[in-house]
């Protein structure tokens, strides 16, 4: 009796996302891990300095009340006291180990809610503004505010440090951009130039004296500490969530609205390219290590990323809620995303292995791969192969016992059926070459039609699955037509089938109606062109013979 010989499963050109050397780098973040703050998540910044600890500044937290937890509003615990506890309000950033899921570090010598912590470029200081106006510079290494900068008089939600280490610049919702002398603690200099809330801000890493800080007034405007007023102004058309400049200086990104909008700074402002490819607003930008890849944060829960050559979104990840924050780690190792419902999202890279490594690796002696290659068979050698172990699938063991019924159950489990439908096409193709198809669909239950009919109806549209998938419906049809109107769950597939096979006819007939217009409109060009040549011909031909006569 010969072997029996597995079902053959037709391979298709996969549909959808096409797989490209981005899509299967930035699917190597793992699964990831979460962390719940007790508020929106509106900054996060990681340190420039190893071990690459990461500052992240939310909503108040508050500790337990009544069982539960304070509410966001906390002057009425402030003014008037709480009876029935004697909990403290209290306000603070969070310092997380890059695989730690609790803070490492905890600052909380705030007055009111804080924001934008921003790590020193050396990750040796952090400066947040507050709710009440101030700012307060912290040693990471220690808990008390080395310097507190008073001069605002609404919350400040930028800060930032300019690239000597000596200087900050912040701005508020009282529409200033203020700098900052960090050893005398006190202000340089105050623009006033915003005419509505300043909510984002960076500074140059070319230029000391440069920073950028963008407004709910739809711009964004470049300052020099040299000078009393801007020296650039860019509008980008809608309140700006976030700006960054790239490394080298010449390039400014801003977000805001759908749009992230990026600007030549080197040709006063020039619009370079407009991203559209997010459907809410866009909340926050972040540049991977080498400056090849941008990404972008929206409340509508993607973060896209771009090819900053090309501009053109290479991957794309999904999340649970809007995203208000996000940001890599200097190797690219970590991607943390804030979001409104106070979640942390930590996703991992493994570190690729360096080749110093793999070359440590000990090899297999020489001996190994020589052993037996010179030897000769002789004459009275018998040569003995190997068999091969084949492992059958549960529809192939079911198909080799002549089990068609069975073998059609086994392809029509969820797993099967949602993930790999051609599978299950090739077993029914198998079942209608050995002529026993149509009594594998015979004799079913309810259930069991309403699931045939499912899968059906779904796939029988598709063209890679029509030629086979007719023909199933085709025998369904003749075997359960008598019981037409027996069951409503029933009747209700054999009525999506008919409304998906009418669909397609007509889709088929509109598209017939096309390919006539088209082939009408061709023949018309083609006549015209033919005609146009023998003109051309005939005009030349006559050319030709004047000259000869005149010649």
């Amino acid at each position: 009796m010969a072997a029996y010989k597995p079902v053959v499963v037709q391979a298709y050109p996969k549909l959808g996302e096409r797989i490209t050397q981005d899509t299967l780098y930035w699917r190597g973040y793992k699964t990831p891990v979460q962390i719940k703050e007790f508020g929106a998540v509106n900054k996060i910044d990681f340190s420039p300095a190893p071990p690459y600890n990461y500052a992240v500044t939310a909503s108040s937290r508050v500790s337990a009340c009544h069982g539960g937890f304070l509410p966001l509003s906390l002057a009425w615990h402030r003014t008037r006291g709480c009876n029935r506890c004697n909990a403290l309000s209290f306000f603070q950033i969070h310092i997380y180990g890059r695989y730690s899921q609790e803070p490492i570090k905890t600052f909380s010598r705030f007055r009111d809610a804080a924001y934008c912590a921003t790590y020193r470029d050396d990750g040796r200081l952090l400066a947040a503004g507050s709710e009440d106006g101030s700012i307060c510079l912290f040693d990471v290494s220690g808990k008390a505010p080395l310097r507190q900068f008073e001069g605002h008089t609404k919350p400040v939600h930028v800060v930032g440090f300019l690239s000597d280490k000596y200087r900050i610049f912040s701005g508020g919702d009282d529409y200033s951009s203020n700098l900052w002398d960090i050893p005398s603690a006190t202000e340089i200099i105050s623009y006033s130039e915003h005419t509505d809330y300043v909510r984002c801000g960076c500074a140059s890493k070319v230029n000391a004296d440069v920073f950028i800080t963008g407004s709910y007034d739809h711009t964004v405007k470049l300052f020099d500490a040299r000078t009393k007023s801007s020296v650039m102004t860019i509008e980008h058309g809608y309140p700006v969530e976030s700006v960054l400049l790239f490394p080298s200086g010449g390039l400014l990104v801003s977000a805001g609205g759908r749009y992230v909008k990026v600007w030549d700074v080197l040709k006063g402002g020039q619009l370079l390219v407009s991203l559209k490819n997010h459907h809410k607003t866009v909340t926050c930008l972040c540049l991977n290590s080498t400056g090849q890849r941008l990404l972008s944060g929206s409340l509508d829960r993607h973060v896209k990323i771009y090819s900053t050559t090309s501009y053109k979104v290479v991957h794309s990840f999904n999340y649970a809620t809007s995203i208000l924050s996000l940001a890599l780690s200097p190797e690219d190792e970590t991607l943390v995303v804030g979001m409104t419902n106070g979640v942390l999202n930590v996703k991992h890279r493994k570190p690729e292995e360096k080749s110093e490594n793999s070359q440590k690796k000990r090899q297999p002696a020489y001996r190994t791969y020589v052993k037996g290659r010179t030897y000769m068979p002789k004459q009275d050698d018998f040569c003995v192969s190997k068999p091969v172990k084949r492992v059958l699938r549960k529809y192939d063991k079911l198909l080799r016992s002549f089990q068609s019924s069975k073998a059609l159950d086994a392809v029509l489990e969820p797993p099967i059926m949602l993930h790999t439908p051609e599978v299950t096409v090739a077993v029914m193709q198998e079942l209608h070459r050995r002529g026993t198809l149509r009594s594998a669909l015979a004799g079913r239950d309810e259930k069991q039609v309403n699931l045939l009919l499912t899968f059906v109806a779904r796939r029988v549209i598709e063209p890679r699955f029509t030629s086979v998938l007719v023909t199933v419906a085709d025998m369904i049809t003749d075997i359960y037509h008598p019981v037409v109107g027996q069951s409503a769950v029933v009747d209700k597939q054999f009525l999506k089938l008919k409304e998906a096979i009418g669909k397609e006819i007509d889709y088929q007939e509109e598209l017939l109606e096309v390919l006539g217009m088209m082939d009408t409109l061709f023949a018309t060009f083609t006549k015209k062109t033919d005609t146009c040549l023998e003109e051309n011909q005939s005009n030349g031909v006559t050319e030709i013979i004047e000259t000869n006569r005149n010649y």
